[in-house]
C-alpha cells in the first residue's frame, strides 16, 4: 500500500478584488509625471494582471508611508484571519479534524510576529497542543514547494498528517512615492497581490502524490531578486535579467527531475507553474517547448490574482485540479531569490486506480 505523502486537501482564501485598470487611473497614474508615467503605465497594461487583491488596497488606504512597525501589526490583523480561512478549507477537503494534524507549516515573507501565525492558529482552530510547526520566512515566491517538501517528508517519515499554510500581504508593502519611481518598484508594484493557500497531507489515500522535489540556485545571480527590510516597509529589488537566468537554467531542473523518475517533459499532463510575470512564463514555455495550452492555468491565475509570492503556485495547482479531467502527473515551477529554482513532481496515488 503507498503510504507517501499525499495531497488530500487544497484551501485558498483572498482578500478583496481590485481592477488593474483601477488601480492605476485612481491611484498609481497619480505619482508618475512624464516618461517615468508613461513606462509605468505601459507597464502596468502589459502585466498580465486584469485584477487582484489586496487586504490593504491603496484605493482605500494608503500605506505607503507607514513604518515598519506599522505594517507588522497590520499584518497580524489581516493574515490570520486570511489564513484560517485557507486552513480550514483544506482541512474539510481532506476530512481532517485540526487535531489530526502532527505537523503545522507556515511560509510568509511579508510580516512577522510572535507568536506567529502558526501560533496563532494552532491555538484558534484547535490543533493538538503536541503539534510540531515549522516556519518558513524569507524564500519568497518559491517558498511554497520546499514548504511542501518538508511537509511531505514528515508525513511520510511520521505516517501522521501534515498541513502546508502559504499566506502573503504584498499591499502592506507599498513603497514611499520618491521610491516608487524606480523601475524595478514599479514592476513589483504592477504585479503583486495578496492571498493565503493551504494544503492538507496525509499518509496514502486517493489524490496527487508528492513524489519528488528538486532545486538549483545560482548564487552568481543574488543580488538580481531581494527583498530587503526597510524603516518604510521591505522593499523589492526585481531585476529584468530574471527571466535570462531562468532560461539557463529551468530545462536543466526539469530534465533532471523527471529523468530520476522514469519521466520525460510529454509524459506530463499538468504544469502548474509560478507566474512571476508575463516574460517568466514565455521563457519557461519556450525553454521547455510546451505548447500554449499546457500554462493556460498559470496565465489565468497570473491574470485573475497576480502574483501573490508564495501561495501562487498553489492556486495554479488548484485551478489544475479543478479541471473536468484534472492531470494525472504534475510539475510544479517556482523561482525567488538566490537566483532560485524549485521544481515538485506530483503523481496520482495508485489508490485512484
Amino acid at each position: 500500500m503507498n503510504r507517501n505523502a499525499t495531497i488530500a486537501g487544497l484551501g485558498t482564501a483572498l482578500p478583496p478584488s481590485a481592477v488593474q485598470s483601477d488601480l492605476w487611473d485612481n491611484y498609481f497614474s497619480h505619482h508618475y509625471t512624464g516618461t517615468r508615467r508613461a513606462l509605468a503605465k505601459r507597464i502596468f497594461e502589459n502585466s498580465g494582471v486584469r485584477t487582484r487583491q489586496a487586504a490593504v488596497s491603496p484605493l482605500l488606504e494608503d500605506v505607503s508611508d507607514w513604518t515598519t512597525e506599522q505594517r507588522m501589526r497590520r499584518y497580524q490583523v489581516e493574515a490570520v484571519p486570511l489564513g484560517k480561512e485557507a486552513v480550514t478549507r483544506a482541512l474539510a477537503g481532506a476530512g481532517l479534524a485540526a487535531s489530526d494534524l502532527g505537523l503545522f507549516a507556515v511560509c510568509s515573507c511579508t510580516g512577522y510576529a510572535t507568536p506567529g501565525l502558526d501560533i496563532l492558529l494552532a491555538r484558534d482552530l484547535g490543533m493538538s497542543p503536541s503539534v510540531q510547526r515549522l516556519f518558513v520566512g524569507h524564500m519568497g515566491c518559491y517558498a511554497a514547494l520546499p514548504g511542501l517538501g518538508a511537509a511531505a517528508d514528515f508525513v511520510t517519515a511520521r505516517q501522521q498528517p501534515a498541513l502546508l499554510l502559504c499566506a502573503e500581504l504584498t499591499s502592506l508593502h507599498l513603497q514611499p512615492a520618491a521610491v516608487r519611481t524606480d523601475f524595478q518598484q514599479i514592476v513589483s508594484h504592477a504585479l503583486f497581490s495578496d492571498a493565503a493557500a493551504a494544503v492538507a497531507l496525509t499518509p496514502g489515500g486517493p489524490g496527487l502524490v508528492v513524489q519528488d522535489v528538486a532545486a538549483v540556485t545560482d548564487t552568481t545571480t543574488a543580488d538580481l531578486m531581494t527583498w530587503e527590510v526597510t524603516d518604510l516597509g521591505f522593499r523589492m529589488g526585481l531585476s529584468p535579467q530574471v527571466p535570462a537566468v531562468l532560461d539557463l537554467h529551468v530545462r536543466k531542473l526539469v530534465d533532471d527531475l523527471l529523468g530520476r523518475n522514469g519521466l520525460a517533459i510529454g509524459d506530463v499532463d499538468g504544469w502548474a507553474v509560478h507566474p512571476g510575470g508575463p516574460k517568466i512564463l514565455d521563457v519557461v514555455q519556450e525553454r521547455l517547448e510546451l505548447d500554449d495550452s499546457a500554462l493556460t492555468a498559470s496565465r489565468e491565475v497570473l491574470s485573475a490574482y497576480g502574483n501573490c509570492s508564495s501561495p501562487t503556485v498553489l492556486l495554479v495547482l488548484d485551478a489544475l485540479r479543478r479541471r473536468p479531467a484534472p492531470p494525472r502527473r504534475v510539475v510544479m515551477l517556482a523561482f525567488g531569490p538566490g537566483l532560485t529554482l524549485y521544481g515538485t513532481l506530483l503523481l496520482q496515488s495508485p489508490c485512484d486506480g
